[in-house]
C-alpha cells in the first residue's frame, strides 16, 4: 500500500488488453517492458498517463498502454504533445517515435519541442532502418548502407540524435539499449524524473532488415570493450577488466590503459553531466571514433547531459496570468479585431 492507502501499481496494470504485434525478436518489447515498470514504480496514475506516437513499427506503443494514448500522423507526435502540455500541465506525457518518424518527416518538430522544453518524455527508438514500410535506409542508418532503397549504398551522412539534441538546447539528452533492461530502466526512470523535455536515444534491434546492427554494444563477448557507461561524478572507466580509460588532452579524447600507460582513475575523465562543453564531445564519439593514431572510442551510453531551465507551458501560463491582471479577462473578439482595423466605404459609381 502506497501513504496514500491506494494499492501500489505493477507494471501490469499499464499493459492494455490488446496482442502485442510486433515481430518475434523485436527491441520494442523490451522498451515496452520496461516503460510499463517504470510508470509502476513511480505510481503513476494511468488516468494520467498520455503516450503520442506519430507512424512507425515503435508507434503502435500506445496500443499496448493501459493509459491515454493517441496514434498521430507521421513526424507529428512532438507538435501534438506540446499542444496537450499547454492545456494539462496536470498530465504526465510520453512520445514514442523512431529514427524514421522523429529525425525525418518529424526533424523540425524534434528541434523545436527539445528547445522549448515542455515537460515531457521522447523515448527515440533508433534501429538505423525503416522497418514498417519494409527495408529502405534511414535518417540514421551508416553511409553506403545498402537497402532496398540504395541497392547501391546509401550516400546521406547519417543524423547523430544525440548531438542534434544537444544543438538543440536539449535539458535532458541520454542513450540506452533495448539488451539492457536494467540500464533502460534506470535511464526512463531518469527521464521521467526530469523537469522538461528529456530524450532517452534507445538502440533498438530489428531482426527482419536491419538484424545486429548494434550487436557490437549489445552483445556480451564484445559489449565491455565498446561501450562506456558514463556515471555523474565517476571517471571514465571500460573494458572487460575495467583496464581501459578516457583522458582528455585539451579538446581530443584518448584512450589509454590502466596498467600499461600508468595512470589511475584520478587521472581520466571524469564525468559531467551539468558540462554541455564536453557533452558535445561525448556525442561526437558517434561521427567517428577512429584517432589518428588509431584507437578506437567507446560508445558512451546513460545521461549526456542534463540540467533545468525553466517549462514553455509554465512561462505561457504565467504570462497568460500576468495579462489577466493587467487587462481582466481576455475578450476573444477583441482579440481576432486586433489594434490594426479598418473600415471599407462603398464609393459612388
Amino acid at each position: 500500500m502506497t501513504a496514500n492507502n491506494i494499492p501500489a501499481r505493477k507494471a501490469k496494470d499499464f499493459a492494455s488488453d490488446q496482442e502485442v504485434r510486433w515481430c518475434p525478436g523485436c527491441g520494442d518489447y523490451s522498451i515496452l517492458k520496461q516503460t510499463q515498470t517504470v510508470m509502476a514504480e513511480a505510481g503513476l496514475d494511468p488516468d494520467k498517463v498520455v503516450v503520442i506516437s506519430g507512424i512507425g513499427c515503435s508507434s503502435r506503443f500506445p496500443y499496448y498502454m493501459n493509459t491515454y494514448g493517441i496514434h498521430g500522423i507521421h513526424g507529428r507526435a512532438p507538435a501534438i504533445a506540446s499542444g496537450l502540455r499547454m492545456v494539462r500541465r496536470d498530465l504526465d506525457v510520453w512520445v514514442i517515435t523512431g529514427d524514421g518518424d522523429g529525425l525525418s518527416i518529424g526533424g523540425n518538430h524534434f528541434i523545436h519541442v527539445l528547445r522549448r522544453n515542455f515537460n515531457l518524455r521522447i523515448l527515440l527508438f533508433n534501429n538505423q532502418i525503416y522497418g514498417l514500410t519494409k527495408g529502405q535506409y534511414s535518417p540514421t542508418s551508416e553511409e553506403y548502407k545498402k537497402t532496398k532503397s540504395s541497392p547501391w549504398g546509401s550516400l546521406d551522412h547519417p543524423v547523430n540524435p544525440v548531438a542534434l539534441a544537444l544543438g538543440a538546447d536539449a535539458t535532458f539528452v541520454a542513450r540506452s539499449m533495448d539488451r539492457d533492461p536494467k540500464h533502460l530502466k534506470a535511464m526512463l526512470r531518469r527521464a521521467h524524473d526530469h523537469k522538461g523535455t528529456a530524450l532517452v536515444e534507445i538502440y533498438q534491434n530489428c531482426p527482419i532488415f536491419n538484424d545486429g546492427a548494434f550487436f557490437p554494444f549489445t552483445e556480451k563477448s564484445t559489449k565491455a570493450d565498446n561501450d562506456l557507461f558514463l556515471e555523474h561524478g565517476q571517471p571514465l572507466v571500460f573494458g572487460a577488466s575495467r583496464n581501459k580509460g578516457i583522458r582528455l588532452e585539451g579538446c581530443k579524447p584518448v584512450v589509454v590503459d590502466l596498467a600499461q600507460d600508468g595512470y589511475t582513475a584520478d587521472d581520466l575523465w571524469i564525468h559531467d553531466e551539468r558540462d554541455l562543453f564536453k557533452a558535445q564531445i561525448l556525442a561526437r564519439f558517434f561521427d567517428d571514433p577512429r584517432h589518428a593514431e588509431g584507437q578506437v572510442l567507446p560508445r558512451p551510453f546513460g545521461v549526456i547531459y542534463a540540467t533545468e531551465r525553466p517549462c514553455y507551458e509554465d512561462l505561457l501560463a504565467e504570462q497568460i496570468e500576468q495579462a489577466r491582471v493587467r487587462k481582466g479577462e481576455p475578450s476573444l473578439d477583441e482579440l481576432l479585431a486586433g489594434n490594426n482595423t479598418w473600415t471599407i466605404e462603398a464609393q459612388d459609381a
